[in-house]
């Protein structure tokens, strides 16, 4: 079962990864600065759009982020 903090742990490892200031992520995404440290440090997690939003400007699979493996079998 997945946790908030390992879902946090990643998020933040590629936001630090992306060589994006917080600033700059927030600009591109439409939230305060404030938030992307928040996610940073582990106290809040993105909402769904917000982490759709930040998905697409770090190239990053929500998958990955939410720690969700896809079953080869449908």
């Amino acid at each position: 079962m997945i946790t908030t903090i390992e879902i946090s742990k990643k998020l933040a490892e590629a936001i630090r990864q992306s060589g994006f200031t917080q600033k700059e992520i927030a600009d591109k995404i439409g939230v305060r600065q404030q938030q992307i440290s928040s996610y940073l440090n582990g106290k809040t997690l993105p909402a769904l759009d917000t982490l759709s939003r930040l998905c697409t400007v770090l190239d990053l699979d929500s998958n990955e982020i939410l720690c969700v493996e896809r079953s080869k079998e449908y």
